[in-house]
């Protein structure tokens, strides 16, 4: 499921404002620092069989999968109806929090994701959903918890998709305030071309072209997004606004 945190950057990398706009000078949640080592595995299906017996346990399973599957199919809502009374009857087990706050993330219920992901984060004591975290404090104005969040990002040092799902997110933090100064040079900060692009290097190129767009740099901007269309022809609009500055 951490491949799914790339959703997080669908709004970072476009020019659509959260609706919200306190004052974000304080963080909203009191939290533990995390250990910074990996999990112990899980086993969820002998989890929860241990918990509710083999009978009903495997049904607990059947419908955790059956969730999986409606959010892998975007049916956001079904997934989130489902999880519902399975997180209520098994609060010890993160992956389903981190799938039922996935939904809520998904759906733009804010304040939902973040109380079901700030859980996730201190039971997990993983990062592995941090972009979607604190997106969904940037929608809500949180500045201080996007910054704390980012910050304890980097301190973990996960993947390298991880914390560039991050920085797009920080940086559209900072364009929400206005300070595209600041966002554009927190995804200028250590990049470059790669030599064997993935996904998470379009979607920063993409970020970024679109800040120097704003911001007026149509040279940079043109280069940028007609580095991604040739790299991934129908990476989103990044062709078609290419051409448009030209």
């Amino acid at each position: 499921m951490r491949g799914e945190a790339k959703a997080a950057i669908d709004r970072s990398a476009s020019k659509i404002a959260p609706k919200k706009r306190p004052v974000g000078a304080e963080v909203t949640v009191d939290r533990r620092p995390l250990p910074g080592r990996p999990p112990k595995q899980r086993d969820i299906p002998k989890d929860l069989n241990r918990i509710h017996g083999a009978t009903a346990g495997q049904r607990q399973w059947r419908l955790f999968t059956r969730a999986a599957r409606e959010y892998e199919n975007e049916q956001f809502e079904d997934a989130r109806r489902t999880l519902k009374p399975l997180v209520d009857a098994n609060p010890g087990i993160p992956e389903m929090r981190e799938l039922f706050g996935l939904s809520l993330y998904r759906l733009g219920k804010w304040e939902l994701a973040i109380e079901q992901l700030e859980q996730f984060r201190t039971d997990s004591g993983t990062a592995e959903q941090h972009p979607p975290l604190m997106d969904a404090h940037r929608a809500l104005g949180h500045w201080a918890d996007v910054d704390a969040l980012w910050i304890e990002l980097g301190e973990l040092s996960p993947a390298a998709d991880l914390v560039v799902e991050g920085r797009i997110v920080r940086a559209g933090a900072e364009a929400d305030q206005g300070r595209l100064d600041q966002a554009i040079r927190i995804l200028e900060k250590g990049w470059k071309v790669p030599h064997e692009p993935q996904d998470h290097h379009l979607r920063r190129a993409y970020a970024l072209a679109d800040l120097f767009e704003r911001v007026g740099s149509v040279p940079r901007a043109r280069k940028l997004f007609a580095w991604v269309e040739r790299t991934a022809p129908g990476f989103g609009d990044a062709g078609e606004r290419a051409h448009a500055l030209d």
